[in-house]
């Protein structure tokens, strides 16, 4: 028998974590479609209502319910509004361990968010599930992603070459200057649970221009409950 994640919602002091429902279509596809996460994540460019629809309404319950993993929409517990998303894939439930996988809206970055929705499942997670070790993985340029793990308390475990996929703008497009280096950062990491990607050197394109995938090392990072015991204390997540 295969073991699931139960459907539940966790909160913290600021956020509620739930399940996607059919109205956050809207919101999901104009957070998706953000330069920033197109950047580092593996989602269809351009990310189109149809693309968000079949993500909350077959993809994310698919997820749980086959026990490869869950799916959190991330909404302000004040104005209920969507602020990113979490997904635990590759669950192994006999090493009791999972990867985290999370992206944030651009106009709710710099707030915390990340971190804070991170936090709250690692804790249910490790003390509701039992489970022993959570792994996120980072693009090595996506720096911001790589502050939220060490926030965290997650341990850098080594870099896995040429193991990931990013996207840059092609030279046609004129990317805005970001001040370091030629790719856009972002809070979200290399998304590698929803859909297949090109092959790398392929060029997609939107209504503003073309994509070009490069090939990007990861970097392994991993946290374990002994890494938060004690840490966050202000979260107080609570499974519902």
């Amino acid at each position: 028998m295969t073991s699931t994640f139960p459907d539940t919602t966790i909160s913290t002091d600021r956020l509620v974590l739930r399940p996607f429902e059919e109205a956050d279509v809207p919101a999901l596809t104009e957070m998706m479609a953000d330069d920033q996460i197109a950047a580092w994540m593996g989602t269809p460019v351009p990310y189109t209502r149809t693309e968000a629809h079949d993500f909350v309404t077959r993809h994310a319950p698919g997820r749980r319910s086959s026990g490869e993993g869950i799916v959190f929409a991330v909404t302000e517990l004040l104005t209920q509004r969507l602020v990113g998303s979490v997904e635990l894939r590759g669950a192994d439930w006999r090493v009791l361990s999972a990867e985290a996988v999370y992206a944030t809206a651009s106009w709710a970055r710099g707030e915390g968010y990340a971190s804070e929705s991170l936090q709250a499942v690692a804790q249910w997670l490790f003390h509701d599930q039992k489970f022993e070790r959570l792994e996120i993985r980072t693009a090595a340029d996506n720096t911001a992603a790589q502050q939220v793990a060490q926030k965290l308390g997650c341990i850098s475990e080594g870099v896995l070459r040429h193991a990931g996929i990013a996207r840059t703008r092609t030279e046609n497009w004129a990317i805005p200057h970001t001040g370091a280096g030629t790719h856009p950062r972002n809070w979200a990491v290399p998304h590698t649970g929803g859909g297949t990607l090109p092959r790398a050197g392929a060029d997609t394109a939107n209504g503003d221009g073309d994509w070009a995938e490069i090939r990007t090392d990861l970097i392994v990072w991993s946290l374990l409950p002994e890494d938060i015991d004690g840490s966050f204390e202000q979260l107080t997540p609570r499974a519902w």
